[in-house]
């Protein structure tokens, strides 16, 4: 069996050809200053760009890099957090491969770990963003604080540090779509957070739009915040109680001669719908999770892996 590693270093990748040589060499050279032993393994969501024939070179040139080329992509909870779990490290660092998770604070992470801490989370002070992106993870983070079964580290991305056992641990709850950074807080091991000011990506384009944030958080949201089953019944007393002050209004109005209790009625109506609706539909996704889980299939099938040792071959 081959000697684990001291540190882990996992970058997803999703069509990051302008930045996967540089990120490497970046994690490579504070990997190298601050940790006895280190390997970089690097999983890609099935690229288009050429990304993936530049993992292959740059395993080709280090046997510390490895790579997990996925046979499809499989999403931004999926892939990074099976690649978590393919780690060998004594303790494992999640990141992005944009350089907006930046490699320089490698080191704070590995001394907060070696003084205790088992997870050490990175918290954004900033970023500079479009107001929607803004105010979407603003009143997200808002929304599973709460209504979230555990409580959420605002500004935290997953980009950090995990502790072997950590890893051990979430890694056998056989989450289908494991929403990471909420699982870490579930697991109560000992927590450091880390502040930082995020710069913006060093190339290409962020994947993350408006559409992919909302994907996410339902996911999220259907895995983490369970409680939400029974807001529904509190908000339907709110509304019964709203629809006879309505009532009232349109009584009242009416005797008056005024034309606004019709649309005041159908405000009402639409807006129950909405809430209906907006529940079903966090229901679904709770079923499909349950369907997910009796089916129990991998998070990732990969299509290739390279520079593994061979008591770590895909599972």
């Amino acid at each position: 069996m081959t000697r684990a590693p001291e540190l882990s270093i996992v970058i997803p990748c999703f069509n990051e050809a302008e930045n996967v040589r540089g990120i490497v060499a970046a994690v490579t050279a504070e990997a190298q200053r601050h940790a006895a032993s280190h390997e970089i393994i690097l999983i890609d969501n099935n690229s288009t760009d050429g990304t993936r024939d530049l993992m292959r070179e740059l395993c080709a040139a280090d046997p510390r890099v490895r790579a997990i080329l996925n046979n499809r992509n499989y999403g931004q909870m999926r892939s990074p957090t099976y690649a978590i779990y393919q780690a060998a490290g004594a303790a494992v660092i999640g990141m992005g491969a944009d350089f907006q998770d930046p490699p320089a604070m490698i080191g704070e992470f590995v001394r907060q770990w070696r003084a205790g801490a088992q997870i050490v989370l990175a918290q954004r002070r900033s970023e500079r963003t479009s107001w929607l992106l803004g105010q979407t993870r603003k009143h997200g983070y808002r929304f599973l604080a709460r209504f979230g079964d555990t409580p959420v580290v605002p500004g935290a991305t997953g980009f950090g540090l995990f502790d072997r056992r950590v890893v051990d641990t979430l890694a056998r709850w056989n989450e289908p779509e494991p929403f990471f950074r909420a699982m870490l807080v579930e697991s109560g091991f000992r927590l450091a957070i880390v502040p930082f000011d995020r710069p913006e990506r060093a190339a290409g384009e962020s994947k993350n739009d408006v559409a992919a944030l909302l994907s996410f958080a339902l996911s999220g949201l259907a895995g983490s915040a369970k409680s939400l089953l029974r807001l529904p019944i509190i908000l339907s007393v709110w509304a019964g109680a709203a629809a006879l002050a309505l009532l009232l209004a349109a009584v009242i109005a009416a005797l008056l001669g005024g034309p606004g209790w019709a649309l005041l009625a159908a405000t009402a109506v639409t807006g129950m719908f909405a809430v209906l609706l907006l529940f079903l539909g966090l229901i679904g996704e709770q079923v499909r999770l349950i369907s997910e889980r009796t089916r129990n299939i991998p998070l990732v099938i990969e299509a290739e892996r390279i520079n593994f040792p061979p008591d770590r071959a895909a599972p």
